[in-house]
């Protein structure tokens, strides 16, 4: 969010410490009806190509703390063993090592909302407030880092002119073309999504860019899904940098940006607050689901649920569109993670656990659909991550399988989730606990015949041998797990780790590995 404000301001944005009530029935938004809201781009255009623009110098001041919208949950309950816990004691499965370097790092802004995507020869990795372009094979710098706001250069408008952050990029793998999402805003009665789809599969190419106006209603926490009839995005909203006011779930026409053309009309659903943090469903693997299968939106619901929904787009009449749900998918009981300890001196982290993580990974394999969804939850007071495998889309939704990865004394969180060709499942996630374990990065996964709900043990990717302080507990606030176009087997994670004790110097990790059964 805003990076004019300093640490010493931040316990004064209202955004990051307003108190909210207890969430009504998760029914109340589908009984109040929704409408959908139609947002005209306010500019668009087609860039030159990244690599010949100019790079503006990134403006970076020292100590800017991005806040974070708090949104409603209900009361933490039971702080006992979480109910499907499980510590893992298989071999490790992390056999496939292939990269393992040092991303981008600290710039005087934290978080750094790690995240990134694979394409054909390229990884990006975009953190608050820059990203580079990778060779995919050899790890090796070949593009920036660039400002967030390189992709808008000559824009005009909010995009080019405000790297306000929270940004999201990725590969719409049918389609060969990156697409990167933020916001931009210079007060929160003003903000905007900017959108860029390049026009090759090259990420230092040409791209089509948008900018859709949100007024006063700040869009915090956008979140970006692929699918086939478009581009969804979620963000929860707080007018004028306010009080919550909840979801908003929008869906852009994938087919007029595949063409570059002009005028591609964002349809929005603005949710009660009593809905928070939705995560669209993002395609991956050769398969589409079938015709006229809904983008599928998720949420964390009370201690035993999370709250499906199905989004319908329709971008010729608009009005036909609709944002159905929730349906309620029963789960073994939870509580949200609390905040995560460092040895000494270190602060704590912030858990993040009242949403769910990016991304939320769908994929059909003919015979059946799955999507994949994780969070971070408490285990006798410990953060461990809590995952699913959600099947029975097309008919009666349902919970597959579903297990909390828990590693005794160790705190796990902040965890991204994803499943290759042949169905195995990959977690990454960060590590930490107050005793001798420093921020750090592991990963770990399962085979579809490993007993359901389990994992192996955990392949740890990079030590970390620092700790965070002075950063005004922030962690985060997402991680990514990408899976290649190419052979639909090599997993991509990338995260945050600290490397020397300090404030603001966070280091970013990216790895990729495969699982041995996925050639």
């Amino acid at each position: 969010m805003n990076r004019t404000f300093r640490t010493v301001t931040v316990g004064s944005v209202g955004l990051a410490c307003l108190l909210f009530a207890p969430l009504a029935p998760a029914q109340e938004a589908t009984k109040r009806g929704l409408v959908p809201e139609v947002i005209a781009p306010a500019r668009s255009d087609i860039s030159p190509a990244l690599r010949d623009i100019p790079v503006a110098p990134i403006p970076y001041g020292k100590e800017w703390i991005v806040p974070i919208g708090r949104i409603p949950r209900p009361a933490a309950v039971s702080k006992g063993p979480d109910a499907v816990a499980h510590t893992p004691t298989a071999e490790s499965i992390i056999t496939g090592l292939k990269l393992n370097f040092d991303g981008q790092s600290a710039n005087g802004v934290a978080p750094p909302d790690t995240n990134g995507a694979v394409g054909l020869t390229q990884y990006v990795q975009w953190v608050n407030l820059q990203y580079t372009v990778y060779d995919k094979n050899t790890g090796a710098v070949v593009g920036g880092p660039f400002p967030g706001t390189h992709f808008w250069a000559g824009f005009g408008g909010p995009c080019q002119n405000f790297n306000s952050g929270d940004p999201i990029i990725q590969y719409d793998k049918a389609a060969g073309r990156w697409v990167g999402l933020q916001f931009a805003f210079q007060n929160f009665s003003a903000a905007s999504i900017c959108v860029a789809v390049s026009t090759t599969t090259d990420a230092l190419g040409t791209y089509a860019r948008y900018e859709y106006t949100f007024g006063n209603q700040f869009p915090d926490y956008p979140k970006l899904g692929v699918w086939p009839d478009g581009y969804y995005f979620t963000v929860n909203t707080f007018p004028n940098g306010g009080f919550f006011t909840g979801a908003k779930a929008c869906a852009l026409d994938r087919t007029k940006m595949l063409a570059g053309l002009a005028a591609p009309s964002a349809i929005c659903f603005q949710l009660p607050n009593t809905e928070a943090s939705l995560l669209p469903s993002d395609l991956d693997g050769p398969t589409p689901p079938p015709p006229g299968s809904p983008n599928y939106n998720i949420e964390l619901g009370t201690s035993t649920t999370l709250r499906l929904w199905k989004f319908h787009s329709d971008f010729v009449v608009p009005a036909n569109s609709t944002f159905t749900g929730p349906t309620l998918l029963t789960v073994a009981g939870y509580s949200d993670a609390n905040n995560v300890p460092q040895p000494p001196p270190g602060e704590v982290l912030d858990s993040l656990g009242d949403r769910m993580m990016y991304r939320l990974p769908y994929r059909n394999f003919g015979t059946h659909e799955t999507i994949l969804a994780n969070h971070s939850v408490n285990n006798a007071g410990k953060a461990a991550v809590r995952w699913y495998e959600i099947r029975g889309l097309s008919g009666a939704p349902s919970i597959f399988q579903q297990g909390t990865l828990a590693a005794g004394n160790v705190h796990l969180w902040m965890g991204s989730i994803a499943m290759d060709k042949m169905g195995n499942i990959a977690v990454g996630f960060s590590a930490s606990n107050n005793l001798a374990v420093k921020p750090s990065v592991g990963v770990t996964g399962r085979l579809p015949a490993d007993p359901p709900g389990t994992m192996r043990t955990p392949h740890g990717l990079v030590i970390g041998t620092g700790v965070q302080t002075g950063t005004f507990n922030r962690w985060g606030d997402y991680s990514a797990m990408a899976i290649d176009p190419i052979d639909d087997c090599t997993m991509w994670f990338t995260t945050e780790y600290i490397k020397t004790n300090g404030s603001f110097n966070w280091s970013t990790r990216i790895s990729s590995f495969t699982f041995p059964n996925c050639q």
